[in-house]
């Protein structure tokens, strides 16, 4: 009989904590302590008011972040975001920063999430973190974006270059967004999922007028009972 485990993929969210350089951390006001409400005598309830940035932990790109007439959070089809088929591509023994488009050649990953395991999320949280990261080629942008794929996905700090080789260039947030493709970046434990086989999830909130948002993403991966 067939069963099923699920893989968190997102990175835990706390106060102060940095996600991209030059970007503020949350952090929270308590709107209601316990103790404090007009509650009856031993109901108790805590409210917190949250300040966060979009681009916090594990975060969900929608063409909004790129373009302003691009679908925003709200605009999000389900049918894009729950149970992906998903290809994983291991490439944390790789010695090259830029993943090229040959990486792809051999796997069918039409409609599919494509997940990259570079293994750059063991630094997350840490100064070492930022550039020299992975990063998605141009060159393998526009053949993902050729196979249609339904989401990319990484475990570094962008799915682009972000050295000041790049000349500020993002052509994977400019070419993916554009053609509808979701981006998801910040994920984490990847080395945890097989190559092919699993579903991917990751659902921001449903909120009008922004185009990025934390979410918790997770993989069903099968399994077979004796």
């Amino acid at each position: 009989m067939s069963q099923h485990r699920f893989v968190d993929l997102s990175h835990t969210l706390r106060e102060g904590l940095i996600t991209l350089p030059g970007v503020p951390a949350p952090f929270l006001t308590p709107h209601l302590r316990r103790g404090e409400g007009s509650y009856a005598p031993g109901t108790d309830f805590s409210m917190d008011v949250f300040s966060i940035p979009g681009n916090t932990g594990t975060y969900f790109d929608t063409a909004w972040h790129r373009y302003e007439d691009g679908a925003d959070l709200a605009d999000l089809e389900l049918s894009t975001l729950v149970d992906l088929p998903t290809e994983v591509f291991h490439l944390a023994d790789s010695a090259l920063r830029g993943i090229p488009a040959s990486v792809f050649h051999d796997r069918d990953v039409r409609g599919r999430a494509v997940l990259l395991h570079t293994g750059w999320d063991r630094h997350f949280g840490t100064p070492s973190y930022g550039d020299p990261a992975p990063f998605l080629t141009a060159e393998a942008v526009d053949y993902l974006a050729s196979q249609e794929v339904t989401l990319v996905g990484i475990d570094s700090v962008n799915i682009d270059d972000m050295s000041a080789e790049s000349q500020g260039e993002r052509p994977a947030h400019s070419v993916f967004l554009a053609n509808g493709i979701h981006i998801v970046e910040h994920l984490t434990c990847l080395e945890q999922l097989p190559s092919s086989g699993s579903l991917f999830t990751a659902v921001p909130p449903k909120f009008v007028g922004t185009g990025t948002f934390t979410v918790r993403a997770f993989a069903k991966v099968p399994t077979t009972a004796g």
